[in-house]
């Protein structure tokens, strides 16, 4: 199904019965990944030979890479020399000052009160000095699109991109957000009839954990209000799409998707995935491949008809008619993307809201019913998520669509699919944001990667450990679902190399996969370098990135970018006032970050000392 019909799906609906609603043939394809994952091999993480960087040739995407002879890159990120000459003594001096504040927990946990203590003692305007002399000084790039332009042209006059991120957010107390998020993730037949439903509990809004603020630190949060204030948030996205695009040539814009209407729908959706890729495991099992990895689960048709049609899912003639057209089963055989085109618009079993049951065999509305607003909600969402894409293209700007909670995720990442299958067909526009602290990572990223092959657009990913550990961990427990985080840290930084590796397998195979490896992790930037040296892949050709945030790790962005790679900060800006709880987040994730490692406060104090003993107390950046 193409993007615009997806849209129109929901526009055609009749109001008051959402079951109405039909998806057109072959194309609703799920990224909800399996349960099962396959052994993860080791992967060795080493260090690299500290050398200058050295020219590498282009490789051209028709060039046969295994015949073409590169240099290898090595990058030296013990060079303070190269890693600083984009900052003047005062900045090194503010960071080390910052850095240290965030290893103070006192100041950490009431970095709130502190902030507004400070305004009311020193007044607005010696407030905003002393924060712009420090904390919004080191992390926020200024207050609008004018201001932050002399910083970004800064950084990308020593090879460092932006990714431009809007951080101002609402300050809501605890009760304010948790009467939102229920309001907003509640429908009105639920309200009317609750426990009527056939419902997933892990789909449903819990009040103790509606304010999903709690236990995230390095990621925005919206609360829906509003359909006006869903098309404000829409508008200040477009606004950051174009200030992207007027500072470079080549920019990211983040948006989030929860900003951009009301999330009952993200989590009605969701849980239609899901159901629909454990019903597909179900049958799996039944045939006896419920071990298999994902994509090498293929169904035989004739014994899936026979089950369906026991099953009472379909008439055995609609069955049959299932399966036609596009080739669906020319081979005998059904995959997981196969069945995700299956639902369509030729038979019963299209209607966007209806999921299995699989102790019944039978088809059931997720909820009784709809109202008309609440379907033209879902509408409206659709078409702002197309708007965006849209001045994304017009601008030369490439979109990077966050990743959310893992029961907003399905639906989120299904629809970043459906962009990138109408906007990645000439080059990678949309990016999708893959986590990499959850199980199913691997799967996600694979099952993603074949359906690009498959259609032949252009694969685009960021690769994240993730945001919302602490949360999701606790809501699993008390909900009482399964845990959906990997077990430790080792765990996950397997998994994030794992996919790290297949995704720089695939642009080595085809040059049609972009990937953004965005992490502070000095291991994980040398073992991608590492891989790159091994496939032949050159920084010039765009197609492997790197991402940190402003004011963070500078020793792996500046020698990344002046040795050619890609790489870009994630460049947060707004009034002071505005993004105090982004601020406060930044506080709260640098604690942690200061006190496991002490590398960056060392780099930063060996570059100060030696400009000083080299006598350049007066040192600026020249560019």
């Amino acid at each position: 199904m193409s993007y615009t019909k997806f849209v129109s799906a929901f526009i055609r609906a009749n109001p008051g019965n959402f079951g109405k609603i039909r998806i057109s043939p072959a194309r609703c394809r799920s990224t909800v990944a399996s349960t099962k994952s396959q052994e993860e091999k080791e992967q060795q993480i080493d260090g690299c030979t500290v050398v200058e960087a050295v020219p590498v040739e282009l490789i051209s995407e028709t060039k046969n890479v295994k015949n073409t002879q590169l240099h290898k890159i090595h990058i030296d990120f013990d060079n303070t020399e190269e890693a600083y000459k984009s900052k003047g003594n005062i900045e090194l001096l503010r960071s080390l000052l910052v850095f240290k504040l965030c290893t103070f927990d006192f100041l950490v946990e009431k970095n709130k009160e502190l902030m507004d203590l400070s305004k009311k003692l020193f007044g607005q305007w010696m407030f905003e000095k002393l924060m712009k002399m420090t904390f919004y000084g080191q992390f926020v790039a200024g207050e609008d699109h004018n201001s932050i332009k002399p910083l970004i042209q800064k950084n990308q006059a020593f090879g460092v991109g932006a990714v431009l991120d809007y951080s101002v957010e609402e300050d809501l107390t605890q009760e304010e957000a948790e009467k939102k998020e229920m309001d907003s993730c509640v429908s009105e037949a639920e309200k009317e009839s609750p426990g009527a439903d056939h419902r997933e509990k892990k789909y449903k809004a819990h009040r103790q954990f509606g304010d999903r603020r709690g236990g995230v630190i390095s990621a925005r949060t919206y609360f829906y209000a509003d359909e006006n204030k869903c098309d404000n948030q829409m508008e200040t996205f477009i606004n950051c799409i174009r200030a992207s695009g007027g500072a470079s040539a080549d920019g990211f814009s983040a948006i989030k998707m929860t900003a951009l209407g009301r999330p009952q729908f993200l989590l009605q959706f969701s849980e239609v995935l899901v159901k629909w890729r454990q019903f597909f495991n179900f049958l799996a099992a039944q045939q006896g491949k419920s071990d298999m990895m994902v994509l090498e689960q293929k169904l035989e048709l004739e014994q899936l008809k026979e089950s369906l049609t026991e099953m009472g899912v379909g008439a055995k003639d609609d069955i049959e008619n299932w399966f036609t057209g596009e080739k669906l089963g020319s081979s005998g055989t059904i995959d997981l993307l196969d069945w995700n085109s299956l639902i369509n618009d030729t038979t019963k079993i299209s209607n966007l809201l209806m999921v299995p049951n699989l102790e019944t065999g039978h088809l059931e509305p997720l909820l009784n019913k709809f109202t008309a607003e609440e379907e033209r909600q879902m509408k409206r969402m659709l078409q702002r998520v197309d708007v965006l894409a849209k001045h994304a293209v017009e601008n030369g700007v490439r979109l990077m669509v966050d990743a959310e909670q893992t029961y907003f995720q399905p639906a989120i990442s299904r629809l970043t699919l459906e962009m990138q299958r109408k906007f990645n067909r000439e080059k990678p526009i949309i990016f999708n944001t893959y986590q990499c602290y959850l199980k199913e990572a691997y799967d996600n990223v694979t099952v993603d990667v074949e359906l690009s092959r498959r259609e032949g657009w252009y694969f685009g990913a960021k690769l994240v450990r993730g945001a919302y550990m602490y949360q999701e961990r606790d809501r699993a427990k008390e909900i009482g679902y399964e845990d959906p985080i990997n077990p430790d840290y080792e765990a996950t930084n397997r998994m994030y190399h794992k996919c790290l590796e297949y995704v720089l397998e695939e642009i080595e195979h085809s040059r049609k996969a972009n990937i953004m490896v965005a992490t502070h992790n000095e291991d994980t930037v040398k073992f991608t370098l590492e891989k790159m040296n091994e496939m032949g892949l050159s920084p010039t050709e765009n197609k492997v990135y790197f991402g940190q945030l402003l004011g963070m790790c500078d020793q792996i962005s500046f020698p990344l970018g002046q040795a050619g790679f890609p790489v870009y900060k994630y460049v947060p800006y707004g009034p002071v006032n505005e993004v105090i709880p982004y601020l406060s987040r930044r506080a709260q994730e640098n604690r942690g970050f200061m006190k496991g490692s002490q590398r960056e406060r060392s780099l930063l104090w060996t570059e100060l000392r030696r400009r000083l003993l080299g006598g350049q107390i007066f040192y600026k950046p020249v560019y």
